[in-house]
């Protein structure tokens, strides 16, 4: 791994680190390398565009101050670990919580939480709309956040749900963010969610991607209807979302 390429970019990202912390992403670059000659986790290969687009574009919340001291974090959809995984190395203090409905990527990430050490990580094979009705975790985080996962009026369904009011959904997103909006801010009111913020990420290593942080607060507490059942909400999206034909 190209630790200078790194440690540049989380610093001028603003992102503070330790030694150790260096040391587990190289080792969890390493198990990712292995484990992908097995099973499809990323179709990144190159090491220093996934520093870039995985490790740095996964820190963003830390640089613009999204996470608070000791938060209580769950990644909906995680995968092969992103965003939970980066912040929690980055974060020793976050207590992360990764979830996924395919079984075989938990196990991978087992082995990365294993491996590394990671005693603020958690994993959870579940569907996220049968998790947002389980006690276990509905209303229970501090954060919310999801990357790469599904439009914005989804996620306000999937995300919100678990959610404390007073707490905050934080969704990676490029350009298409602009697409989803109205129709996100209209799901987000109906499963007791506040205004959008766009909050732009601007990576050092690729200064030309527009990626941001869609922020939404969450305000009350969700009706006993949100979330529906498993595969409702990306079918039928709150909020009047159409997804754009190809």
């Amino acid at each position: 791994m190209n630790r200078e390429r790194l440690t540049t970019g989380l610093d001028m990202m603003g992102v503070a680190y330790d030694q150790t912390a260096i040391e587990r992403f190289e080792a969890f670059h390493a198990i990712l390398d292995e484990y992908n000659q097995k099973m499809d986790l990323t179709a990144v290969l190159d090491e220093d565009e996934r520093i870039d687009r995985h490790d740095l574009d996964s820190a963003a919340p830390l640089a613009k101050g999204l996470l608070l001291p000791q938060a209580k974090v769950i990644d909906v959809g995680t995968g092969a670990g992103f965003p939970g995984l980066p912040l929690a190395i980055a974060r020793p203090d976050l207590s992360v919580m990764l979830l996924d409905s395919l079984n075989k990527r938990l196990k991978f990430l087992a082995a990365v939480v294993e491996e590394l050490g990671l005693r603020n990580v958690r994993l959870c094979h579940a569907r996220a709309e049968d998790a947002g009705r389980d006690a276990m975790h509905r209303e229970q985080y501090d954060r919310a956040v999801a990357r790469a996962v599904a439009p914005l009026p989804v996620l306000c369904e999937l995300l919100l749900p678990m959610v404390k009011p007073g707490g905050e959904m934080l969704c990676y997103k490029g350009p298409a963010a602009q697409e989803e909006w109205q129709a996100g801010q209209k799901a987000a009111a109906l499963v007791g969610g506040g205004g959008l913020e766009n909050v732009p990420v601007v990576l050092p290593t690729q200064p030309q991607w527009q990626h941001c942080v869609v922020r939404c607060p969450k305000l009350h507490r969700t009706g006993k209807q949100y979330p529906r059942k498993a595969g409702t909400p990306a079918k039928e999206p709150l909020g009047g979302y159409v997804k754009p034909k190809v």
